[in-house]
């Protein structure tokens, strides 16, 4: 198939490079990068506007934005529309908020055109291993896709979720759990590192993938980190969230779902943020106002 391609980000450029070994063509662009910036080969056209992009794609075009969510996927939408027809379609691959997903669906129908979210996981490491991918919208529209969504992912890895937002709702909910995940990992090795044990994380976290019940990717990369930087001198202890945990906390909170591990993992990376903390000097003055109890001062 050719399809185009709207952002040659982390993501974006690795999941060009896939489409082009599994033999499809692509037309791309990306306005923070000239056209000769980026990739080889004769099934690659590197382009320089959207107009242009759309220009060189054959009917019943295919384009696929892999942008941060919000405004720049309402942008390069907005931008899409005043050339794509009838018929064509735009696929959404980031990690886009599946109510906003539910509002542009809704929006493109009425001008013919179909809109596919496809939530994306797989990180930087997806080139080599392949993507998750979990796909909503129209399902005749989604079918004629297959080849693109086989090409990106593992064996058996992509999912037609349902109607417009789905795909975009299990992601949200995929990221959630990855959160939770991470925290237990986070907190467990903090416990081992703070014990009277001289314990190897690096040796911990490749045993415990030895047939572990709590073996996975995430303790994989544990492994590779811990084997870098053994005490992890050169990270600082901020931690950043893409948006799809806070999206997780709200919906679970509107489905009346009680989410703790979740909502906790989000509230600690929060926290991460905070060169010092109000709430914990309240805490602090307080038990020592009840209780006579010690103040640490500046």
């Amino acid at each position: 198939m050719k399809i185009g391609f709207v952002g040659l980000g982390k993501m974006g450029a690795n999941m060009v490079e896939r489409l082009l070994r599994n033999g499809h063509e692509v037309v791309a662009y990306d306005p923070n990068l000239s056209a000769d910036g980026f990739g080889k080969g004769n099934k690659l056209l590197r382009v320089l506007s959207v107009p242009e992009l759309v220009e060189n794609l054959p009917q019943h075009r295919v384009v696929w934005l892999m942008v941060p969510e919000g405004e720049p996927v309402k942008e390069n939408i907005e931008e899409l529309t005043k050339v794509l027809k009838t018929g064509d379609t735009i696929v959404d691959g980031g990690n886009s908020n599946w109510r906003d997903t539910q509002s542009h669906a809704l929006e493109l129908e009425k001008k013919g055109i179909n809109f596919i979210d496809c939530g994306t996981s797989g990180g930087v490491w997806g080139l080599e291993n392949g993507y998750c991918l979990m796909i909503g919208g129209d399902q005749t529209a989604c079918s004629k896709l297959d080849p693109i969504f086989s090409a990106l992912s593992q064996e058996n890895g992509f999912l037609y979720c349902g109607p417009s937002g789905a795909g975009h709702f299990v992601k949200m909910v995929h990221n959630g759990i990855e959160y939770g995940m991470m925290q237990a990992y986070a907190e467990g090795f903090e416990v081992m590192e703070k014990s009277s044990f001289n314990l190897d994380m690096h040796k911990i976290s490749k045993v415990w993938q030895k047939g572990s019940v709590v073996r996975s990717w995430l303790l994989e990369l544990a492994e590779i980190l811990f084997e870098e930087d053994p005490k992890l001198s050169k990270i600082k202890d901020h931690v950043e969230d893409s948006g799809e945990g806070r999206w997780m906390v709200q919906t679970a909170i509107d489905l009346n779902v009680p989410a703790p591990v979740i909502t906790l993992s989000l509230l600690s990376r929060l926290r991460s943020r905070q060169p010092e903390s109000f709430s914990m000097k309240v805490l602090a003055g307080l038990r020592n106002r009840f209780g006579g109890h010690a103040i640490k001062s500046k």
